[in-house]
Protein backbone atom coordinates (compact mmCIF):
# COMPACT_ATOMS: atom_id res chain seq x y z
CA UNK A 1 0.00 0.00 0.00
CA UNK A 2 1.35 3.84 -0.97
CA UNK A 3 1.94 6.16 1.55
CA UNK A 4 -1.55 7.63 2.48
CA UNK A 5 -2.13 11.43 1.81
CA UNK A 6 -5.41 13.32 2.37
CA UNK A 7 -5.58 17.20 2.26
CA UNK A 8 -8.74 18.57 4.55
CA UNK A 9 -10.70 20.88 1.69
CA UNK A 10 -13.80 18.48 2.03
CA UNK A 11 -17.21 18.83 0.09
CA UNK A 12 -20.46 18.43 -1.44
CA UNK A 13 -21.41 17.88 -4.68
CA UNK A 14 -24.47 19.89 -5.88
CA UNK A 15 -27.40 17.71 -7.29
CA UNK A 16 -26.90 16.43 -10.37
CA UNK A 17 -24.25 17.75 -13.34
CA UNK A 18 -23.41 21.57 -13.93
CA UNK A 19 -23.28 23.32 -17.12
CA UNK A 20 -21.12 25.84 -15.93
CA UNK A 21 -21.51 25.50 -12.48
CA UNK A 22 -19.52 23.16 -10.39
CA UNK A 23 -20.30 22.20 -6.81
CA UNK A 24 -17.91 20.42 -4.45
CA UNK A 25 -16.09 17.59 -3.37
CA UNK A 26 -13.52 15.79 -1.05
CA UNK A 27 -10.15 16.25 -2.30
CA UNK A 28 -8.07 12.94 -1.95
CA UNK A 29 -4.76 11.53 -3.11
CA UNK A 30 -5.13 8.93 -1.42
CA UNK A 31 -3.73 5.48 -2.35
CA UNK A 32 -6.34 3.25 -3.90
CA UNK A 33 -8.00 0.39 -1.71
CA UNK A 34 -6.41 -3.08 -2.65
CA UNK A 35 -6.45 -6.30 -1.95
CA UNK A 36 -10.25 -6.27 -0.16
CA UNK A 37 -11.57 -8.65 -3.23
CA UNK A 38 -10.00 -11.23 -5.62
CA UNK A 39 -10.48 -9.76 -8.98
CA UNK A 40 -13.37 -10.80 -11.23
CA UNK A 41 -11.18 -12.58 -14.16
CA UNK A 42 -13.46 -13.88 -16.25
CA UNK A 43 -15.22 -10.64 -16.98
CA UNK A 44 -12.05 -8.73 -17.07
CA UNK A 45 -10.87 -11.24 -19.92
CA UNK A 46 -14.89 -10.28 -21.66
CA UNK A 47 -13.69 -6.81 -21.16
CA UNK A 48 -10.38 -7.44 -23.07
CA UNK A 49 -12.39 -9.58 -25.58
CA UNK A 50 -15.03 -6.41 -26.43
CA UNK A 51 -12.09 -4.26 -26.74
CA UNK A 52 -10.34 -6.72 -29.22
CA UNK A 53 -13.29 -7.09 -31.43
CA UNK A 54 -13.92 -3.44 -31.94
CA UNK A 55 -10.40 -2.92 -32.87
CA UNK A 56 -10.07 -5.49 -35.65
CA UNK A 57 -14.23 -5.17 -36.65
CA UNK A 58 -15.32 -2.08 -35.70
CA UNK A 59 -16.26 -0.45 -39.37
CA UNK A 60 -13.91 2.35 -38.76
CA UNK A 61 -10.46 2.45 -36.61
CA UNK A 62 -11.14 3.69 -33.06
CA UNK A 63 -8.14 5.20 -30.91
CA UNK A 64 -7.23 3.19 -27.99
CA UNK A 65 -7.60 6.23 -25.29
CA UNK A 66 -10.81 6.69 -26.56
CA UNK A 67 -12.28 3.36 -25.66
CA UNK A 68 -10.74 2.88 -22.33
CA UNK A 69 -11.67 6.93 -21.50
CA UNK A 70 -15.44 5.83 -22.66
CA UNK A 71 -15.13 2.66 -20.58
CA UNK A 72 -14.50 4.37 -17.69
CA UNK A 73 -16.94 7.23 -18.37
CA UNK A 74 -19.90 4.71 -18.46
CA UNK A 75 -18.48 2.38 -15.34
CA UNK A 76 -18.30 5.48 -13.31
CA UNK A 77 -21.69 6.75 -14.50
CA UNK A 78 -23.30 3.56 -13.79
CA UNK A 79 -23.36 3.96 -10.27
CA UNK A 80 -25.43 6.62 -9.29
CA UNK A 81 -26.15 10.37 -10.85
CA UNK A 82 -23.25 12.33 -8.53
CA UNK A 83 -20.12 9.76 -9.72
CA UNK A 84 -17.96 10.93 -12.70
CA UNK A 85 -15.42 10.52 -14.50
CA UNK A 86 -13.55 14.00 -15.40
CA UNK A 87 -11.33 14.53 -18.35
CA UNK A 88 -8.48 17.27 -18.36
CA UNK A 89 -11.12 20.07 -19.00
CA UNK A 90 -14.22 19.10 -16.43
CA UNK A 91 -11.20 18.84 -13.86
CA UNK A 92 -10.27 22.05 -14.49
CA UNK A 93 -13.29 23.69 -14.81
CA UNK A 94 -14.39 21.80 -11.66
CA UNK A 95 -11.54 23.43 -9.17
CA UNK A 96 -12.61 26.94 -11.14
CA UNK A 97 -16.17 26.95 -9.64
CA UNK A 98 -14.69 26.12 -6.99
CA UNK A 99 -13.48 29.75 -6.14
CA UNK A 100 -17.13 31.18 -7.67
CA UNK A 101 -16.10 31.61 -11.39
CA UNK A 102 -16.25 29.46 -14.19
CA UNK A 103 -17.41 30.25 -17.72
CA UNK A 104 -20.86 28.83 -19.08
CA UNK A 105 -24.69 29.35 -19.08
CA UNK A 106 -24.76 28.97 -15.26
CA UNK A 107 -27.42 26.28 -15.22
CA UNK A 108 -27.16 23.16 -12.93
CA UNK A 109 -28.92 19.86 -14.55
CA UNK A 110 -30.07 17.10 -14.65
CA UNK A 111 -30.73 13.91 -17.36
CA UNK A 112 -34.58 12.77 -17.44
CA UNK A 113 -36.39 10.50 -19.53
CA UNK A 114 -33.38 11.08 -21.97
CA UNK A 115 -33.34 14.74 -21.84
CA UNK A 116 -31.45 16.89 -20.30
CA UNK A 117 -33.91 19.28 -17.28
CA UNK A 118 -32.77 22.24 -15.52
CA UNK A 119 -32.48 21.81 -12.01
CA UNK A 120 -32.37 25.66 -11.33
CA UNK A 121 -30.36 28.60 -13.07
CA UNK A 122 -28.02 30.99 -11.38
CA UNK A 123 -28.85 34.21 -10.21
CA UNK A 124 -27.66 37.01 -12.81
CA UNK A 125 -26.67 33.76 -15.63
CA UNK A 126 -27.38 34.03 -18.97
CA UNK A 127 -29.73 31.42 -18.85
CA UNK A 128 -31.57 33.59 -15.81
CA UNK A 129 -31.62 36.62 -17.75
CA UNK A 130 -33.37 34.49 -21.08
CA UNK A 131 -36.27 33.70 -18.87
CA UNK A 132 -34.75 29.60 -18.61
CA UNK A 133 -36.77 28.19 -15.23
CA UNK A 134 -36.32 25.08 -13.07
CA UNK A 135 -38.44 22.37 -15.14
CA UNK A 136 -37.49 23.32 -18.37
CA UNK A 137 -36.35 20.40 -20.73
CA UNK A 138 -33.54 20.85 -22.38
CA UNK A 139 -34.69 18.72 -26.03
CA UNK A 140 -31.73 20.10 -28.41
CA UNK A 141 -28.06 21.92 -28.15
CA UNK A 142 -27.61 24.10 -31.39
CA UNK A 143 -28.85 21.62 -34.21
CA UNK A 144 -28.12 18.11 -31.94
CA UNK A 145 -30.85 16.63 -30.24
CA UNK A 146 -30.01 15.64 -26.44
CA UNK A 147 -32.06 12.18 -27.10
CA UNK A 148 -29.35 9.51 -26.97
CA UNK A 149 -26.57 11.38 -25.66
CA UNK A 150 -25.12 11.25 -21.92
CA UNK A 151 -24.85 13.69 -19.66
CA UNK A 152 -21.71 13.93 -19.53
CA UNK A 153 -21.64 14.48 -23.51
CA UNK A 154 -24.30 17.23 -23.37
CA UNK A 155 -22.74 18.97 -20.77
CA UNK A 156 -19.69 19.26 -22.92
CA UNK A 157 -22.13 20.30 -25.66
CA UNK A 158 -22.96 23.31 -23.70
CA UNK A 159 -19.48 24.28 -22.50
CA UNK A 160 -17.43 26.74 -24.36
CA UNK A 161 -15.19 29.76 -24.30
CA UNK A 162 -16.72 33.16 -23.10
CA UNK A 163 -18.87 35.25 -25.66
CA UNK A 164 -19.18 32.03 -27.63
CA UNK A 165 -23.09 31.24 -28.67
CA UNK A 166 -24.97 28.62 -28.34
CA UNK A 167 -28.90 27.95 -28.89
CA UNK A 168 -30.71 25.68 -26.90
CA UNK A 169 -34.33 24.70 -28.00
CA UNK A 170 -36.44 24.16 -24.64
CA UNK A 171 -39.47 22.38 -23.69
CA UNK A 172 -41.77 23.50 -21.17
CA UNK A 173 -44.52 21.59 -19.17
CA UNK A 174 -47.88 23.02 -20.72
CA UNK A 175 -46.80 24.81 -23.68
CA UNK A 176 -47.81 23.31 -27.00
CA UNK A 177 -44.71 24.58 -28.82
CA UNK A 178 -40.88 24.32 -28.20
CA UNK A 179 -39.08 27.48 -28.05
CA UNK A 180 -35.85 28.48 -29.30
CA UNK A 181 -33.14 30.12 -26.81
CA UNK A 182 -29.82 31.77 -27.90
CA UNK A 183 -27.28 32.07 -25.44
CA UNK A 184 -24.03 33.53 -25.40
CA UNK A 185 -21.86 32.39 -22.68
CA UNK A 186 -19.80 34.51 -20.10
CA UNK A 187 -17.68 34.04 -17.15
CA UNK A 188 -19.88 33.72 -14.02
CA UNK A 189 -18.62 35.24 -10.71
CA UNK A 190 -21.02 33.75 -7.97
CA UNK A 191 -21.25 36.12 -5.05
CA UNK A 192 -21.76 33.81 -2.45
CA UNK A 193 -23.44 35.90 0.82
CA UNK A 194 -25.72 38.86 0.14
CA UNK A 195 -27.15 40.53 3.23
CA UNK A 196 -29.41 43.93 3.54
CA UNK A 197 -31.60 45.09 6.71
CA UNK A 198 -35.30 44.52 5.57
CA UNK A 199 -36.94 46.40 7.88
CA UNK A 200 -35.69 48.23 11.28
CA UNK A 201 -34.92 45.12 13.34
CA UNK A 202 -34.29 42.68 11.05
CA UNK A 203 -31.73 41.39 8.69
CA UNK A 204 -31.71 39.35 5.70
CA UNK A 205 -28.37 36.96 4.95
CA UNK A 206 -28.15 35.11 1.93
CA UNK A 207 -25.66 32.40 1.03
CA UNK A 208 -26.32 31.55 -2.60
CA UNK A 209 -23.23 28.77 -2.67
CA UNK A 210 -20.85 27.54 -0.03
CA UNK A 211 -17.51 28.58 -1.41
CA UNK A 212 -13.88 29.00 -0.48
CA UNK A 213 -14.59 32.24 1.19
CA UNK A 214 -17.95 32.17 2.36
CA UNK A 215 -17.34 32.01 6.14
CA UNK A 216 -14.82 35.03 5.95
CA UNK A 217 -17.67 36.35 3.85
CA UNK A 218 -20.83 36.05 6.04
CA UNK A 219 -18.12 37.47 8.77
CA UNK A 220 -17.96 40.75 6.87
CA UNK A 221 -21.71 40.63 6.02
CA UNK A 222 -23.01 39.73 9.28
CA UNK A 223 -20.61 42.83 11.20
CA UNK A 224 -21.84 45.05 8.65
CA UNK A 225 -25.62 44.42 9.43
CA UNK A 226 -24.66 44.93 12.89
CA UNK A 227 -23.11 47.77 12.27
CA UNK A 228 -26.33 49.16 11.04
CA UNK A 229 -28.52 47.72 13.19
CA UNK A 230 -26.86 46.92 16.32
CA UNK A 231 -30.27 45.77 17.75
CA UNK A 232 -31.39 43.49 15.22
CA UNK A 233 -34.36 41.33 16.56
CA UNK A 234 -34.44 38.42 14.19
CA UNK A 235 -32.20 37.09 11.35
CA UNK A 236 -33.22 35.64 8.10
CA UNK A 237 -30.51 32.97 6.69
CA UNK A 238 -31.47 32.81 3.65
CA UNK A 239 -30.44 29.15 1.39
CA UNK A 240 -33.09 28.63 -1.33
CA UNK A 241 -31.68 27.54 -4.27
CA UNK A 242 -28.10 27.10 -2.74
CA UNK A 243 -26.77 24.19 -4.49
CA UNK A 244 -24.28 23.19 -1.93
CA UNK A 245 -20.46 23.91 -2.36
CA UNK A 246 -17.36 22.75 -0.25
CA UNK A 247 -18.55 21.69 3.57
CA UNK A 248 -15.90 23.53 5.55
CA UNK A 249 -18.40 26.60 4.30
CA UNK A 250 -21.59 24.75 5.80
CA UNK A 251 -19.45 23.94 9.34
CA UNK A 252 -18.84 27.48 9.46
CA UNK A 253 -21.79 28.84 8.54
CA UNK A 254 -23.54 26.10 11.24
CA UNK A 255 -21.24 27.08 13.95
CA UNK A 256 -21.54 30.98 13.60
CA UNK A 257 -25.00 30.77 15.28
CA UNK A 258 -24.23 27.19 17.74
CA UNK A 259 -22.33 27.12 20.98
CA UNK A 260 -18.66 26.19 20.30
CA UNK A 261 -17.76 22.67 19.41
CA UNK A 262 -20.95 20.88 18.56
CA UNK A 263 -21.31 18.47 16.26
CA UNK A 264 -22.69 19.82 12.85
CA UNK A 265 -23.00 16.70 10.60
CA UNK A 266 -21.21 13.23 10.07
CA UNK A 267 -20.02 10.89 7.71
CA UNK A 268 -20.85 6.95 7.29
CA UNK A 269 -19.27 4.93 3.96
CA UNK A 270 -17.34 1.56 3.91
CA UNK A 271 -14.27 2.93 4.59
CA UNK A 272 -12.89 3.38 7.77
CA UNK A 273 -11.77 7.18 6.84
CA UNK A 274 -15.55 7.77 5.51
CA UNK A 275 -16.93 7.55 8.94
CA UNK A 276 -16.41 10.70 10.87
CA UNK A 277 -17.51 13.37 12.67
CA UNK A 278 -17.38 17.07 12.05
CA UNK A 279 -17.68 19.59 14.80
CA UNK A 280 -17.76 23.44 15.03
CA UNK A 281 -14.14 24.13 15.89
CA UNK A 282 -11.66 26.33 13.81
CA UNK A 283 -9.96 23.13 12.16
CA UNK A 284 -12.94 21.92 10.48
CA UNK A 285 -13.91 25.30 8.88
CA UNK A 286 -10.79 27.54 8.79
CA UNK A 287 -7.78 27.35 7.23
CA UNK A 288 -4.63 25.96 8.75
CA UNK A 289 -3.23 29.14 9.61
CA UNK A 290 -4.40 32.59 10.49
CA UNK A 291 -6.95 33.92 13.18
CA UNK A 292 -10.57 32.18 13.58
CA UNK A 293 -12.67 33.73 11.52
CA UNK A 294 -15.98 33.66 13.34
CA UNK A 295 -14.06 35.16 16.46
CA UNK A 296 -14.67 38.39 14.28
CA UNK A 297 -18.47 37.66 14.88
CA UNK A 298 -20.94 39.84 17.30
CA UNK A 299 -21.52 37.50 20.24
CA UNK A 300 -25.37 38.65 19.76
CA UNK A 301 -25.77 36.15 16.69
CA UNK A 302 -25.58 33.54 19.28
CA UNK A 303 -28.32 34.38 20.53
CA UNK A 304 -30.85 35.98 18.11
CA UNK A 305 -33.92 34.45 17.15
CA UNK A 306 -33.39 32.95 13.46
CA UNK A 307 -35.41 31.62 10.46
CA UNK A 308 -33.62 29.77 7.26
CA UNK A 309 -35.84 29.96 4.13
CA UNK A 310 -35.05 27.41 2.20
CA UNK A 311 -36.92 25.47 -1.05
CA UNK A 312 -35.83 22.39 -3.32
CA UNK A 313 -33.40 23.98 -4.49
CA UNK A 314 -31.42 23.91 -1.75
CA UNK A 315 -29.04 20.71 -1.53
CA UNK A 316 -26.21 19.15 0.08
CA UNK A 317 -24.21 22.11 1.98
CA UNK A 318 -27.21 23.69 2.65
CA UNK A 319 -29.26 20.89 3.83
CA UNK A 320 -26.64 20.28 6.73
CA UNK A 321 -26.91 23.75 7.67
CA UNK A 322 -30.77 23.44 7.46
CA UNK A 323 -30.36 19.98 9.36
CA UNK A 324 -27.90 21.38 12.05
CA UNK A 325 -29.82 24.23 12.64
CA UNK A 326 -33.06 22.48 13.10
CA UNK A 327 -31.83 19.82 15.02
CA UNK A 328 -30.57 21.84 18.07
CA UNK A 329 -33.61 23.31 18.03
CA UNK A 330 -31.51 27.37 16.92
CA UNK A 331 -33.27 28.16 14.19
CA UNK A 332 -36.95 27.40 12.57
CA UNK A 333 -36.81 26.23 8.97
CA UNK A 334 -39.50 27.49 6.64
CA UNK A 335 -40.07 26.99 3.41
CA UNK A 336 -40.44 23.76 1.14
CA UNK A 337 -38.94 20.46 1.32
CA UNK A 338 -35.14 20.49 0.35
CA UNK A 339 -33.81 18.76 -2.43
CA UNK A 340 -31.97 15.60 -0.65
CA UNK A 341 -28.58 15.33 -1.57
CA UNK A 342 -27.08 13.59 1.29
CA UNK A 343 -23.97 11.80 0.00
CA UNK A 344 -20.40 12.80 -0.02
CA UNK A 345 -17.99 12.76 -3.71
CA UNK A 346 -14.84 12.26 -3.00
CA UNK A 347 -12.19 13.11 -6.17
CA UNK A 348 -9.67 9.87 -6.80
CA UNK A 349 -6.76 11.81 -9.36
CA UNK A 350 -6.14 8.67 -12.15
CA UNK A 351 -3.60 11.04 -13.57
CA UNK A 352 -2.18 14.74 -13.40
CA UNK A 353 -5.24 15.65 -15.37
CA UNK A 354 -7.59 13.31 -14.96
CA UNK A 355 -9.71 11.62 -11.85
CA UNK A 356 -12.54 10.19 -10.82
CA UNK A 357 -15.45 12.06 -8.44
CA UNK A 358 -16.50 8.83 -6.73
CA UNK A 359 -19.87 8.60 -3.82
CA UNK A 360 -18.38 7.20 -0.51
CA UNK A 361 -20.69 8.21 1.85
CA UNK A 362 -23.67 9.51 3.09
CA UNK A 363 -24.23 12.49 5.27
CA UNK A 364 -26.46 12.63 8.79
CA UNK A 365 -27.50 15.56 10.50
CA UNK A 366 -26.37 15.47 14.36
CA UNK A 367 -29.33 13.48 15.05
CA UNK A 368 -28.33 10.72 12.70
CA UNK A 369 -31.42 11.69 9.90
CA UNK A 370 -30.29 11.01 6.63
CA UNK A 371 -30.68 13.40 4.26
CA UNK A 372 -29.90 11.48 1.15
CA UNK A 373 -32.94 11.07 -0.84
CA UNK A 374 -35.08 12.67 1.78
CA UNK A 375 -34.21 16.36 2.18
CA UNK A 376 -34.93 18.66 5.33
CA UNK A 377 -38.83 18.71 6.05
CA UNK A 378 -39.25 22.31 6.87
CA UNK A 379 -41.04 23.64 10.18
CA UNK A 380 -43.45 25.61 8.80
CA UNK A 381 -44.17 24.59 5.51
CA UNK A 382 -45.01 27.67 2.92
CA UNK A 383 -45.22 28.25 -0.41
CA UNK A 384 -43.05 30.41 -2.79
CA UNK A 385 -45.69 32.40 -3.56
CA UNK A 386 -49.06 33.21 -2.14
CA UNK A 387 -50.72 31.84 -5.33
CA UNK A 388 -49.42 28.78 -3.99
CA UNK A 389 -46.58 26.49 -4.82
CA UNK A 390 -46.52 25.88 -8.28
CA UNK A 391 -42.92 26.40 -9.63
CA UNK A 392 -41.46 24.36 -7.06
CA UNK A 393 -43.41 21.54 -8.09
CA UNK A 394 -41.56 21.72 -10.81
CA UNK A 395 -38.32 21.18 -9.70
CA UNK A 396 -36.68 17.91 -9.42
CA UNK A 397 -35.21 16.24 -6.76
CA UNK A 398 -32.67 13.72 -5.43
CA UNK A 399 -35.22 11.14 -5.70
CA UNK A 400 -36.11 11.28 -8.77
CA UNK A 401 -32.85 11.27 -10.73
CA UNK A 402 -32.18 7.82 -12.03
CA UNK A 403 -30.02 5.40 -10.22
CA UNK A 404 -30.62 7.71 -7.11
CA UNK A 405 -28.19 6.82 -3.81
CA UNK A 406 -31.34 5.36 -0.86
CA UNK A 407 -31.25 6.67 2.46
CA UNK A 408 -29.18 3.80 4.12
CA UNK A 409 -31.34 2.93 5.92
CA UNK A 410 -32.20 -0.65 3.97
CA UNK A 411 -35.86 0.22 3.26
CA UNK A 412 -37.06 1.37 0.01
CA UNK A 413 -38.11 5.24 -0.12
CA UNK A 414 -41.64 5.89 -1.72
CA UNK A 415 -41.41 7.54 -5.03
CA UNK A 416 -41.63 11.37 -4.10
CA UNK A 417 -41.97 12.21 -7.79
CA UNK A 418 -44.69 10.62 -8.24
CA UNK A 419 -47.14 12.77 -4.99
CA UNK A 420 -45.55 15.54 -6.46
CA UNK A 421 -46.88 14.61 -10.00
CA UNK A 422 -49.95 14.02 -8.29
CA UNK A 423 -50.01 17.36 -6.82
CA UNK A 424 -49.14 19.07 -10.23
CA UNK A 425 -51.86 17.67 -11.92
CA UNK A 426 -54.40 19.02 -9.12
CA UNK A 427 -52.67 22.57 -9.49
CA UNK A 428 -52.45 23.38 -13.03
CA UNK A 429 -53.30 26.96 -12.53
CA UNK A 430 -50.87 27.73 -9.94
CA UNK A 431 -47.94 25.70 -12.57
CA UNK A 432 -49.46 28.50 -15.30
CA UNK A 433 -48.49 31.62 -13.59
CA UNK A 434 -45.34 30.35 -12.75
CA UNK A 435 -44.30 29.52 -16.41
CA UNK A 436 -45.58 33.31 -16.85
CA UNK A 437 -44.24 34.70 -13.92
CA UNK A 438 -40.58 36.58 -13.78
CA UNK A 439 -37.97 35.30 -11.92
CA UNK A 440 -38.11 36.07 -8.10
CA UNK A 441 -35.43 38.06 -6.94
CA UNK A 442 -34.46 37.04 -3.33
CA UNK A 443 -34.92 40.01 -0.70
CA UNK A 444 -37.19 42.33 -2.70
CA UNK A 445 -40.37 43.44 -1.62
CA UNK A 446 -42.23 40.91 -3.53
CA UNK A 447 -40.29 37.79 -1.42
CA UNK A 448 -43.72 36.48 -0.38
CA UNK A 449 -41.46 33.78 1.82
CA UNK A 450 -39.34 36.35 3.41
CA UNK A 451 -42.37 38.44 4.25
CA UNK A 452 -43.89 35.43 6.12
CA UNK A 453 -40.11 34.98 8.10
CA UNK A 454 -41.18 38.64 9.09
CA UNK A 455 -44.96 38.16 9.88
CA UNK A 456 -43.73 35.29 12.14
CA UNK A 457 -40.94 36.92 14.07
CA UNK A 458 -43.16 39.78 14.75
CA UNK A 459 -45.80 37.19 15.97
CA UNK A 460 -48.12 37.90 12.96
CA UNK A 461 -50.59 35.15 11.16
CA UNK A 462 -48.64 32.85 8.80
CA UNK A 463 -49.67 31.80 5.36
CA UNK A 464 -49.07 28.19 5.27
CA UNK A 465 -48.45 25.47 2.61
CA UNK A 466 -51.80 23.04 1.83
CA UNK A 467 -48.74 20.84 0.32
CA UNK A 468 -47.93 17.84 2.44
CA UNK A 469 -44.31 16.68 2.64
CA UNK A 470 -42.83 13.77 1.10
CA UNK A 471 -42.10 11.17 3.74
CA UNK A 472 -40.78 7.90 4.66
CA UNK A 473 -43.34 6.45 6.54
CA UNK A 474 -41.38 3.82 7.36
CA UNK A 475 -38.84 5.69 8.53
CA UNK A 476 -40.78 7.88 10.73
CA UNK A 477 -42.56 5.08 12.49
CA UNK A 478 -38.70 4.17 13.06
CA UNK A 479 -37.61 7.39 13.93
CA UNK A 480 -35.14 7.18 11.15
CA UNK A 481 -32.59 5.26 13.68
CA UNK A 482 -30.87 4.10 9.84
CA UNK A 483 -26.99 3.84 9.61
CA UNK A 484 -26.03 6.56 12.10
CA UNK A 485 -26.79 7.22 15.75
CA UNK A 486 -27.02 10.56 16.97
CA UNK A 487 -23.84 12.52 18.08
CA UNK A 488 -23.58 11.92 21.94
CA UNK A 489 -23.82 15.41 22.21
CA UNK A 490 -27.12 16.29 21.12
CA UNK A 491 -29.68 15.47 23.36
CA UNK A 492 -32.78 14.32 21.00
CA UNK A 493 -35.35 17.13 21.34
CA UNK A 494 -39.20 16.48 19.74
CA UNK A 495 -38.55 17.72 16.38
CA UNK A 496 -41.48 20.78 15.37
CA UNK A 497 -42.44 21.12 19.22
CA UNK A 498 -42.80 24.89 19.90
CA UNK A 499 -43.19 25.75 16.50
CA UNK A 500 -45.91 28.70 16.26
CA UNK A 501 -48.18 27.79 13.30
Amino acid sequence: MGVRMKVKSIGLIGFGMVAGVAASFQFSAMAQKTGSAPLPLDELRQLTDVFGLIKTDYVEPVEDRKLLSEAITGMVASLDPHSVYLDKKALREMQESMQGRFVGLGIEVAMEEGYVKIVTPIEDSPAFRAGIKAGDLITRIDSTPIKGLSLDEAIKKMRGEPKSKVVLTIARKGDDMPWIVPLVREEIRVQSVKGKIVEPGYGWLRISQFQEQTVDDMVKKVNALYAQDPKLKGLVLDLRNDPGGLLPGAIGVSAAFLPHDKAIVSTAGQRRDSNEVFYGRREFYAARSGADPLARLPAALKNVPVIVLVNTGSASASEIVAGALQDYKRAIIMGTQTFGKGSVQTLRPLTRDTAVKLTTARYFTPLGRSIQAKGIVPDMMVDETAEGDGLNSLRVREADLEKHLSDGSGKDSIDPGKARRDEMEEDQRAQAQARTRKPLEFGSKDDFQLAQALNHFKGLPVKLSKVEPVLDKEAEKSKDKAAVKPVPDVKPPELNKGVKK
